[in-house]
């Protein structure tokens, strides 16, 4: 209900909502909310000092927010912001074509792969994500996945005003469950995959997955696209409230649309889409099978929304590539140096399996694990990274909050339940940069060096203090001061000298032109 400002003031006329008192602007309604420290209301008379003329927020909010302007009262704000700031926007969105993106992984690949498809048409479009946001040609870094509702409109009215026909965006499960989406219905919505991650926020998979499927509901979209081949995806298909169009890129019959007469390369894939009326060539330009199906999820995404297949494919075909998505960095070296966003268990072994499928030599790859998060992946990771690649360097990812020591510890212990003639040198090396670069001066000719877990992140957070940190900038520096090194200079990466420290038995550094083990359907072969 509301409580009334003072008696001389008009009712106030609301042009625009924030939920940060910092970001208020004149004619804002400042949503104040529950914090887990602090409570939004503490920081009314902020919001209304910087031009807000309203405040919405919860019982509590109320008797904290001192501000001579209205105070509207509801038990929970969150729950109506969505709607609230559609509203207040005019429904920018009813305007867009929205397509958006859910699952653990290949959310943001399969975005950057729809954005290409819409634009290919000619038309403006928006990139919400991960990576980062952009309307039109303006672009800027992303704070989180999916922003909150009160920005997430406020952008798609800036993307309405400024010409934008269609959005592609990725939907985390955070979103859905906080109400970041409310009050947007895409047009379609697109399932990935589900495999264990933020269990340090759902209670297990069964909350998880539920979270997701909240998308495929007449709330949220008008039709589902969804991939059969995932266990979760054929639950969803079978379970969705909004009609669901399935795809397969292993080409199972059940399917809607399958990708058929896939080849593999180093580069990209090429594949045949099949479906309804369609039989057409592709490709997607980055390689290994999970971006064949990224692809073929954008396609049908595409397809289903209205684009000419053509397009759609042409389009795809286009993208250049993904910031951090198995991104290559080339300084002249003569092996692969790849960065990927790899950060759980899945991810880590299926881009393993296709740099291995590349790779003529070695394997070496540098991981760890995030602190504050999913403390149950560290172990499995460690076991992946340690069966898969012939060097793995355990070293910090973001420990936040834990002690770096701790998590590496919890990835050794991983690594030392693999059985020892399945597993490749484990180094341990605390310092990321330091980390690379034995990796790096590991690697021989033919080789690949895979940086994962980071990709186009570019800070790293310790102890509350994030200094600034991209994965690819460090590679491409450990690679140009390996190649700077005076001929016959020791090794900073040879355990024999120092710097990272091997922890585990395994193959001794692959001499040039020299031979890996080829991976078995355990692991790599004796």
């Amino acid at each position: 209900m509301p409580r009334p400002g003072p008696a001389s003031s008009p009712c106030p006329e609301v042009t625009g909502i924030t939920h940060d008192s910092r970001a208020a602007r004149p004619g804002d309604l400042y949503a104040a909310l529950p914090g887990s420290r602090f409570h939004g209301a503490d920081f009314a008379v902020q919001a209304v000092d910087r031009g807000a003329v309203a405040v919405l927020t919860d019982p509590a909010g109320a008797a904290l927010a001192a501000a001579d302007v209205p105070v509207l009262v509801v038990d929970d704000p969150r729950a109506v912001m969505g709607e609230l700031a559609a509203a207040i926007y005019d429904r920018p969105g009813d305007d867009l074509l929205q397509i958006g993106v859910t699952g653990t992984s290949g959310k943001t690949t399969t975005a950057y792969l729809l954005e290409g498809g819409l634009r290919a048409g000619g038309r403006l479009t928006g990139l919400v994500g991960t990576v980062e946001t952009r309307v039109a040609d303006e672009r800027w870094g992303s704070e989180r996945t999916t922003p909150e509702a009160t920005d997430l409109q406020a952008l798609f009215a800036a993307a309405r005003e400024r010409g934008v026909g269609a959005v592609a965006m990725e939907v985390s499960s955070h979103a859905l469950v906080l109400g970041r989406v409310d009050g947007v219905v895409f047009d379609v919505a697109v399932f990935t995959n589900l495999s264990p991650e933020h269990m340090e926020f759902h209670t297990d998979m069964e909350d998880y997955f539920r979270a997701k499927a909240q998308l495929f509901t007449p709330r949220r979209s008008r039709v589902g696209v969804v991939n059969l081949d995932d266990e979760y995806g054929r639950r969803l298909a079978a379970q969705a409230t909004v009609p669901v169009v399935t795809y397969s890129a292993e080409g199972s019959t059940e399917a809607d649309w399958r990708a058929q007469d896939v080849v593999l390369g180093p580069l990209g894939s090429t594949f045949r889409v099949v479906g309804p009326g369609v039989d057409a060539a592709a490709s997607v330009p980055l390689p290994g099978g999970f971006n064949v199906a990224n692809a073929l999820a954008a396609v049908v995404a595409l397809v289903t929304a209205g684009v000419p297949a053509s397009q759609a494919i042409t389009g795809v075909a286009q993208v250049p590539g993904v910031p951090g998505r198995l991104e290559r960095v080339d300084a002249g070296q003569p092996f692969l140096a790849v960065v990927d966003y790899a950060h759980k268990t899945d991810a880590v072994e299926s881009v393993l399996r296709t740099l291995r499928g590349v790779t003529k030599g070695a394997l070496h790859v540098v991981v760890g694990c995030g602190g504050d998060r999913d403390p149950h992946k560290r172990g499995p990771m460690g076991a992946a990274a340690a069966r898969l690649a012939d060097t793995a360097v355990f070293t910090s990812d973001n420990p936040r909050s834990e002690d770096p020591l701790a998590i590496l510890s919890a990835m050794l212990a991983g690594a030392a339940g693999v059985p020892a003639h399945e597993r490749g040198a484990v180094l341990v090396d605390g310092d990321r940069a330091a980390a690379i670069a034995t990796a790096v001066a590991r690697a021989r000719p033919g080789d690949t060096v895979l940086v994962a877990g980071k990709g186009h992140e570019q800070g790293q957070e310790t102890a509350g203090v994030t200094r600034p940190f991209d994965d690819r900038q460090v590679l491409r520096e450990a690679i140009e001061a390996r190649c700077d090194r005076r001929a016959g200079a020791a090794d900073p990466g040879d355990p024999h000298h120092g710097g990272a420290r091997q922890v585990s038995g395994g193959p001794p550094p692959v001499p040039s032109g020299g031979h890996h083990r080829p991976p078995t359907e355990g692991g790599r072969a004796s």
